[in-house]
């Protein structure tokens, strides 16, 4: 995993990520717990205004890991510190953090009940969670685009993609809520998410997608026949700020009890 791909991950998002910046409203002296932080951008920020705090940053992927500790080294970032693991799982100091964020990391756990459970240990009473996720599959016409582009006629799958957990409110308020936490508010964040300046940036990213490799690799169709729907879709998606697909997103807070 390169450079690359966590750049193309954090302009994909810029748009989402202003709208959780602003509503994590990061203090001076807060220990922030950033879940599923990635190459560490949402860390760095964070971090940036925690000036007198502390961040540590929690992510499964290693390549990643490795880019944000060189990114905070390089903005000479000292209040950040990275662990790969599991979230779910990782024996956090107990009661030591103000705040809990993440930017889409959440929805991807076995065991949810249990990953919020732990991660509800890990913050004092009355800490702040501001989480964000996507809503449901049929608000986000990135995934169903795609997917048609890639078969077309298919229909989606009768499980919610692990990407689509927490996109009923629902859902999310009793996971949190057994987990301990309390004033459980959704804010909605209707923005699009942004696939390349051109059309050719922009296929040359989705074609880095696994859904997309393994639909090339079994494609009952030339490569090349699919190829060109994607070169379609996109082109239609084209707009003076680049290739953009609709999106809706979730801003989840919450309140340690």
């Amino acid at each position: 995993m390169t450079s690359a791909f966590a750049d193309f991950y954090d302009a994909e998002l810029a748009r989402h990520n202003r709208h959780l910046r602003v509503v994590a409203n990061v203090r001076i002296n807060d220990r922030v717990l950033d879940i599923g932080c990635g190459a560490g951008l949402t860390s760095r920020e964070a971090a940036r205004a925690a000036v007198e705090g502390e961040v540590l940053g929690v992510d499964t992927s290693a390549e990643l890991l490795e880019i944000a500790r060189r990114r905070c080294a390089e903005d000479g970032l000292r209040n950040v510190t990275f662990a790969l693991a599991d979230a779910q799982s990782h024996p956090y100091p107990a009661a030591s953090f103000d705040l809990c964020i993440s930017r889409f990391g959440v929805m991807f756990f076995a065991d949810p009940a249990a990953a919020f459970a732990n991660i509800a240990r890990a913050m004092k009473p009355g800490a702040r969670l501001v989480w964000m996720v996507w809503q449901s599959q049929e608000r986000n016409e990135w995934s169903g685009a795609i997917r048609q582009a890639l078969v077309p006629g298919s229909m989606p799958s009768g499980d919610v993609p692990m990407a689509f957990s927490l996109g009923d409110p629902a859902v999310a308020t009793d996971l949190l809520g057994a987990a301990g936490f309390t004033s459980v508010d959704f804010a909605d964040v209707h923005e699009p998410v942004f696939y390349g300046r051109d059309v050719d940036a922009a296929f040359e990213a989705i074609n880095g997608f696994q859904m997309v490799k393994d639909a090339l690799a079994h494609a009952a169709e030339p490569a090349a026949t699919v190829s060109r729907r994607l070169r379609d879709l996109l082109e239609a998606r084209l707009t003076p700020e680049g290739v953009l697909f609709d999106s809706r997103a979730w801003i989840i807070t919450a309140r340690r009890g």
